[in-house]
């Protein structure tokens, strides 16, 4: 995608020409360019204003030495070998767990530029969280993605993705009895379970959530209990 990254520097280029006299300090990226709605071959994007509760399934690539040391659409120097990776709409600066679909390797990263712009991709991992999860030879898999919190701040720095409110999901459903009957069977061994509503705009799901976690190992800790008791995929969310 040499083109669209290429578009999105010159973007890049033109935002910090027009509204400032020298680029924001390393780790610092003012969120007017990042958060702006942007166009890729006709197609417009919005950047969303939150990450809260962002899951979305689909396809990874990954991008590495053609853009090694080239600026992303934040201004940040790309860097093959940090664990960031690229997302058309998360707010830059977020924390995303990703997970491999075939076999439940994960990884974390943090969103730092804007793509994948290809049919069916939803998110752009550097070389180094590829290699994290053994996609880096086969180039693409199906993953999921969970946003772990949002950057904060009109300037967007990089946060303690450790420690805050996290649930663990355990079942999405289409029909709202079903995940009533799961969350019900739950609340027999645990005193925090919840069902939240999310409209996709052609499906309405209703997830189930095991919480009360207070921290990312804690958050872990119950998902590894929750998969003794044969609960069948779940991971970790921010709350």
């Amino acid at each position: 995608m040499p083109i669209h990254r290429k578009y999105l520097s010159a973007l890049f280029v033109m935002l910090l020409s027009a509204g400032c006299a020298s680029a924001p300090p390393q780790g610092y990226y003012t969120k007017q360019g990042t958060q702006r709605a942007y166009q890729i071959d006709g197609k417009w994007y919005s950047p969303v204003d939150s990450s809260n509760g962002y899951e979305e399934d689909g396809i990874a690539s990954w991008y590495g030495k053609d853009f090694h040391g080239k600026k992303t659409s934040n201004g940040e120097t790309y860097n093959m070998y940090a664990m960031t990776a690229a997302h058309k709409t998360l707010p830059i600066g977020t924390y995303v767990r990703v997970i491999l679909l075939d076999n439940g390797k994960e990884t974390i990263v943090r969103i730092n530029d804007r793509g994948p712009f290809v049919k069916g991709r939803i998110i752009d991992l550097s070389y180094k969280a590829a290699s994290e999860i053994g996609i880096a030879d086969s180039g693409t898999a199906r993953v999921k993605i969970a946003a772990l919190g949002d950057a904060v701040g009109d300037k967007l720095v990089a946060r303690d993705y450790q420690h805050g409110n996290f649930m663990v999901q355990v079942g999405a459903f289409t029909i709202k009895p079903n995940a009533t009957k799961l969350r019900d069977s739950l609340l027999q061994r645990y005193s925090n379970v919840s069902i939240t509503t999310y409209d996709r705009g052609d499906t309405v799901f209703y997830r189930v959530r095991v919480g009360g976690a207070v921290s990312l190992k804690e958050a872990e800790r119950l998902k590894g209990r929750l998969e003794t008791e044969g609960v069948e995929s779940p991971f970790v969310v921010a709350d």
